[in-house]
């Protein structure tokens, strides 16, 4: 895709933006350069503008920056609380399993190192994961025992009708044409399938509060920034109708305003900008910001049972 053509709103095509702010990579800080985040004069989608080119948007992913399990007990800890989160999804997505007739496989796009996989493997789902990360698929392989793939949902090798169920979770914000996946995920789908996409969402009161502080604009890796609507607009235009949504992850809400809050201790920033620390000072750290999670939990609930919370997670199904 040539930059012109990435000029254009992904969503209507339109060329013409309003400029809302500018902001650097604040969590990783990979680069010191500017960006300017705009919204779409004719749909409002908002987006990164100019994207990057895709040999430059590589240089803005640290290596590992999706996680990893440990050996250290800070890591232990750490595997352990994501188990524990991560069942939020699990019931979500088995949820999404039961309503299809037959019990076949989920593949999960963007799937990292695999944990998610492996705690559905773990209750009897046949799953598979994608990610264009090869270290990521063979953590998944060697240490979750997940098969994982290293590719592109558009160039996947899979036959169509092949998965029941096909997860995104924080996959589309990244995307240059979410469009594509959305629709490469249609047609693997079963008849009687189910889509499972969770995003940031820009229309939440951490926004509203934050601006472009707020962690789920994540420059310059968010490429898009969708709210609800877009989310549904999208799926809408590439074939499926949304059944079910979801605006609060235990996983995500908390952490996410945590992170928002003191950037400086979110663990997996951390690591990833490999901070010199000692064991007991990490632990430390960690337990800061555990406590800080646990401080966003209320105000997190809140937020999303007014349909406002920092992500949307929604079931879809085939039209």
């Amino acid at each position: 895709m040539s930059q012109s053509t990435r000029s254009a709103c992904p969503a209507c095509g339109h060329d013409g933006y309003k400029s809302l702010f500018h902001g650097t990579d604040r969590l990783y800080r990979t680069t010191d350069r500017g960006f300017t985040v705009v919204e779409c004069a004719k749909c409002r989608l908002m987006r990164l503008f100019p994207q990057p080119r895709p040999s430059e948007l590589s240089q803005f992913y640290p290596a590992q920056y999706w996680f990893s399990p440990g050996d250290s007990p800070a890591a232990r800890a750490e595997e352990r609380y994501r188990r524990f989160v991560l069942n939020d999804h699990v019931r979500f997505v088995e949820s999404s399993i039961e309503t299809t007739p037959t019990r076949g496989t989920v593949l999960d796009v963007g799937c990292g190192g695999g944990l998610f996989l492996r705690l559905l493997r773990e209750r009897g789902h046949r799953v598979v994961g994608l990610d264009n990360s090869l270290d990521a698929a063979q953590v998944a392989w060697k240490q979750n025992r997940v098969a994982a793939l290293c590719g592109s949902l558009t160039r996947a090798p899979f036959q169509p009708r092949q998965f029941t169920t096909i997860t995104m979770f924080h996959v589309l914000e990244h995307l240059y044409d979410p469009m594509a996946f959305c629709e490469a995920a249609r047609d693997l789908l079963t008849d009687d399938g189910r889509l499972v996409i969770q995003v940031p969402n820009a229309a939440c009161w951490q926004f509203l509060l934050f601006g472009e502080h707020w962690n789920g604009i994540d420059i310059p890796r968010h490429l898009v920034n969708f709210k609800e609507k877009d989310l549904v607009d999208l799926l809408d235009a590439s074939g499926f109708t949304v059944t079910r949504r979801k605006h609060f992850s235990l996983r995500d809400n908390p952490a996410g305003l945590a992170t928002t809050i003191a950037v400086g201790l979110d663990p997996m920033a951390r690591r990833v900008r490999k901070v010199q620390e000692s064991p007991q000072g990490r632990l430390f750290k960690d337990a800061l910001y555990f406590a800080l999670m646990l401080a966003c939990i209320p105000p997190t609930l809140v937020e999303a049972a007014c349909r406002a919370g920092s992500t949307i997670m929604v079931e879809a199904r085939k039209k």
